[in-house]
């Protein structure tokens, strides 16, 4: 049974700095891209950030860059995302997720491009 389990989430203060982790399992994820979504009360899901099964590509929302990092360590099945400098609008539920297909050369930005999601962290960034 494939799974993606995120943790890390939690309340931090704006400025504050969290770090989220995915760990899959159930199948192997070291040569799939990856993603992180967000989605915060009465809006869409929208994508943060992702990264190629190489970790050699990645991309991040404008809203995020500079500020965020996402990372994978492909020996432990396991994506991260460093999130600095957080603010009350980056309040939302980080999703994980995976594409079924393996060594695709690009990140992908859509949540059809996407096979399996994580059940969500909630994040809250209070002013």
């Amino acid at each position: 049974q494939v799974q993606l389990v995120e943790s890390g989430g939690g309340l931090v203060q704006a400025g504050g700095s969290l770090r989220l982790s995915c760990v899959a399992s159930g199948r192997t994820f070291s040569k799939s891209t990856m993603g992180w979504f967000r989605q915060a009360l009465g809006k869409e899901r929208e994508v943060v950030s992702s990264i190629t099964w190489s970790g050699g590509t990645t991309y991040y929302a404008d809203s995020v860059k500079g500020r965020f990092t996402i990372s994978r360590d492909n020996a432990k099945n396991t994506v991260y995302l460093q999130m600095n400098s957080l603010k009350p609008e980056d309040t939302a539920v980080y999703f994980c997720a995976a594409r079924r297909e393996y060594f695709d050369s690009t990140y992908y930005l859509n949540v059809n491009d996407y096979d399996y999601w994580g059940q969500g962290t909630q994040v809250t960034v209070s002013s």
